[in-house]
Protein backbone atom coordinates (compact mmCIF):
# COMPACT_ATOMS: atom_id res chain seq x y z
CA UNK A 1 0.00 0.00 0.00
CA UNK A 2 1.24 3.41 -0.97
CA UNK A 3 3.51 5.48 2.06
CA UNK A 4 3.46 2.15 3.76
CA UNK A 5 -0.01 2.12 4.79
CA UNK A 6 -1.65 -1.25 6.36
CA UNK A 7 -5.40 -1.60 6.40
CA UNK A 8 -6.57 -4.06 8.40
CA UNK A 9 -9.00 -5.54 10.56
CA UNK A 10 -9.16 -3.59 14.00
CA UNK A 11 -7.66 -5.87 16.92
CA UNK A 12 -7.67 -5.84 20.86
CA UNK A 13 -4.36 -4.81 21.10
CA UNK A 14 -5.16 -1.74 18.73
CA UNK A 15 -7.95 -0.07 21.22
CA UNK A 16 -5.63 2.08 23.10
CA UNK A 17 -4.80 3.77 20.07
CA UNK A 18 -8.43 3.80 18.49
CA UNK A 19 -9.18 5.30 21.82
CA UNK A 20 -7.13 8.04 21.17
CA UNK A 21 -8.27 8.60 17.58
CA UNK A 22 -11.32 8.87 19.46
CA UNK A 23 -10.62 11.55 21.38
CA UNK A 24 -9.06 13.51 18.28
CA UNK A 25 -12.13 13.44 16.18
CA UNK A 26 -13.78 14.94 19.65
CA UNK A 27 -11.61 17.51 19.51
CA UNK A 28 -11.84 18.18 16.19
CA UNK A 29 -15.59 18.00 16.51
CA UNK A 30 -15.31 20.92 19.37
CA UNK A 31 -16.34 18.16 21.70
CA UNK A 32 -13.60 16.66 23.89
CA UNK A 33 -15.16 16.65 27.23
CA UNK A 34 -17.73 14.63 25.75
CA UNK A 35 -15.95 11.39 24.81
CA UNK A 36 -16.28 9.08 28.36
CA UNK A 37 -15.75 5.67 26.74
CA UNK A 38 -12.92 3.39 28.64
CA UNK A 39 -10.70 0.81 26.78
CA UNK A 40 -12.03 -1.72 29.11
CA UNK A 41 -15.94 -0.44 28.30
CA UNK A 42 -14.40 -0.55 24.58
CA UNK A 43 -12.45 -4.21 25.44
CA UNK A 44 -15.79 -5.97 26.87
CA UNK A 45 -18.14 -4.08 24.15
CA UNK A 46 -15.97 -5.47 21.12
CA UNK A 47 -14.14 -8.34 22.41
CA UNK A 48 -15.96 -9.81 25.00
CA UNK A 49 -18.60 -12.74 24.52
CA UNK A 50 -21.00 -10.89 22.95
CA UNK A 51 -19.34 -7.99 20.81
CA UNK A 52 -21.25 -5.31 19.60
CA UNK A 53 -18.83 -3.14 17.05
CA UNK A 54 -16.18 -4.15 14.68
CA UNK A 55 -13.43 -1.74 13.09
CA UNK A 56 -10.82 -1.24 10.29
CA UNK A 57 -7.51 0.40 11.15
CA UNK A 58 -4.79 2.26 8.81
CA UNK A 59 -1.06 1.59 10.33
CA UNK A 60 1.67 3.48 9.24
CA UNK A 61 5.14 1.55 8.94
CA UNK A 62 6.23 3.05 12.82
CA UNK A 63 2.51 0.75 13.76
CA UNK A 64 1.24 3.90 14.70
CA UNK A 65 -2.41 4.04 13.90
CA UNK A 66 -3.31 6.97 11.66
CA UNK A 67 -7.52 5.74 10.64
CA UNK A 68 -9.87 4.29 12.14
CA UNK A 69 -13.61 3.15 10.84
CA UNK A 70 -16.17 1.89 13.52
CA UNK A 71 -19.45 -0.05 12.94
CA UNK A 72 -22.02 -1.77 13.79
CA UNK A 73 -24.75 -4.39 12.72
CA UNK A 74 -28.14 -2.34 13.23
CA UNK A 75 -31.75 -2.98 11.46
CA UNK A 76 -33.91 -0.97 9.71
CA UNK A 77 -37.85 -2.02 10.56
CA UNK A 78 -38.50 -0.29 6.42
CA UNK A 79 -35.51 -1.99 4.81
CA UNK A 80 -33.77 -4.85 7.13
CA UNK A 81 -29.93 -5.24 8.27
CA UNK A 82 -28.15 -2.43 7.71
CA UNK A 83 -24.47 -1.54 8.73
CA UNK A 84 -23.76 1.91 11.18
CA UNK A 85 -20.57 3.34 10.56
CA UNK A 86 -20.09 5.59 13.60
CA UNK A 87 -16.65 6.97 12.92
CA UNK A 88 -14.58 7.26 10.36
CA UNK A 89 -11.19 9.15 11.62
CA UNK A 90 -7.98 9.61 9.79
CA UNK A 91 -5.25 11.59 11.92
CA UNK A 92 -4.32 15.30 10.43
CA UNK A 93 -1.14 14.63 9.34
CA UNK A 94 -2.26 11.64 7.06
CA UNK A 95 -4.99 13.22 5.46
CA UNK A 96 -5.78 14.08 1.75
CA UNK A 97 -3.91 10.82 0.37
CA UNK A 98 -6.79 8.80 0.17
CA UNK A 99 -7.03 6.87 3.19
CA UNK A 100 -10.24 8.47 4.08
CA UNK A 101 -11.46 6.73 0.97
CA UNK A 102 -9.79 3.29 1.66
CA UNK A 103 -11.50 3.31 5.35
CA UNK A 104 -14.70 3.74 3.66
CA UNK A 105 -14.28 1.44 0.54
CA UNK A 106 -13.70 -1.12 3.59
CA UNK A 107 -16.97 -0.45 5.73
CA UNK A 108 -18.84 -1.01 2.45
CA UNK A 109 -17.36 -4.03 1.35
CA UNK A 110 -18.21 -5.06 4.89
CA UNK A 111 -21.71 -3.90 4.63
CA UNK A 112 -21.97 -6.22 1.14
CA UNK A 113 -20.38 -9.22 3.32
CA UNK A 114 -22.44 -8.86 6.35
CA UNK A 115 -25.60 -8.51 3.72
CA UNK A 116 -26.46 -5.23 4.69
CA UNK A 117 -29.10 -3.81 2.74
CA UNK A 118 -27.97 0.23 3.88
CA UNK A 119 -24.82 1.52 4.90
CA UNK A 120 -25.78 4.79 7.37
CA UNK A 121 -23.61 7.47 9.09
CA UNK A 122 -24.03 10.78 10.07
CA UNK A 123 -21.86 14.10 9.64
CA UNK A 124 -22.03 17.66 11.38
CA UNK A 125 -23.57 20.28 9.45
CA UNK A 126 -20.80 22.29 9.91
CA UNK A 127 -18.09 19.51 8.82
CA UNK A 128 -17.91 21.11 5.19
CA UNK A 129 -14.54 18.75 4.29
CA UNK A 130 -16.57 15.28 5.47
CA UNK A 131 -19.80 16.31 4.06
CA UNK A 132 -17.56 17.33 0.54
CA UNK A 133 -16.08 13.85 0.90
CA UNK A 134 -19.00 11.86 1.49
CA UNK A 135 -20.72 13.33 -1.25
CA UNK A 136 -18.00 12.90 -3.33
CA UNK A 137 -18.13 9.33 -3.12
CA UNK A 138 -21.75 9.41 -4.55
CA UNK A 139 -23.61 9.21 -0.90
CA UNK A 140 -26.82 10.85 -0.29
CA UNK A 141 -26.66 13.44 2.75
CA UNK A 142 -29.73 13.96 4.19
CA UNK A 143 -31.22 17.23 5.90
CA UNK A 144 -34.84 15.76 6.82
CA UNK A 145 -33.89 13.51 9.51
CA UNK A 146 -33.56 15.07 13.31
CA UNK A 147 -31.46 13.32 15.78
CA UNK A 148 -32.95 11.92 19.01
CA UNK A 149 -30.81 11.10 22.04
CA UNK A 150 -30.71 10.19 25.76
CA UNK A 151 -27.78 10.65 27.14
CA UNK A 152 -26.59 8.92 30.41
CA UNK A 153 -28.25 10.88 32.90
CA UNK A 154 -31.75 11.44 30.89
CA UNK A 155 -31.55 7.20 30.75
CA UNK A 156 -31.17 7.63 34.32
CA UNK A 157 -33.96 9.83 34.86
CA UNK A 158 -36.23 8.43 32.48
CA UNK A 159 -39.12 6.43 34.58
CA UNK A 160 -39.96 3.47 32.55
CA UNK A 161 -42.94 1.28 33.37
CA UNK A 162 -42.53 -1.80 35.26
CA UNK A 163 -43.62 -4.12 32.50
CA UNK A 164 -41.05 -2.72 30.21
CA UNK A 165 -38.45 -3.47 33.02
CA UNK A 166 -39.65 -6.93 33.50
CA UNK A 167 -38.91 -7.58 29.58
CA UNK A 168 -35.94 -5.57 29.28
CA UNK A 169 -31.86 -7.55 29.16
CA UNK A 170 -30.61 -7.52 32.58
CA UNK A 171 -27.03 -5.43 32.51
CA UNK A 172 -25.19 -9.33 32.30
CA UNK A 173 -27.30 -10.66 30.41
CA UNK A 174 -27.83 -11.86 26.81
CA UNK A 175 -27.17 -9.40 24.14
CA UNK A 176 -29.37 -8.92 21.08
Amino acid sequence: MENNIVLRRGVEADLAQVLGLIQELAEYEKAPEAVTNTLAAMQRDGFGPAPIFGFFVLENEAAEIVGLALFYTAYSTWKGRMLYLEDLVVTEAARRGGLGRLLFDAVVAEARATGAVRLKWQVLNWNEPAITFYKKLGATIEDEWLNGNLDEAQLGRYEVAPAATAVAAPVTGRSL
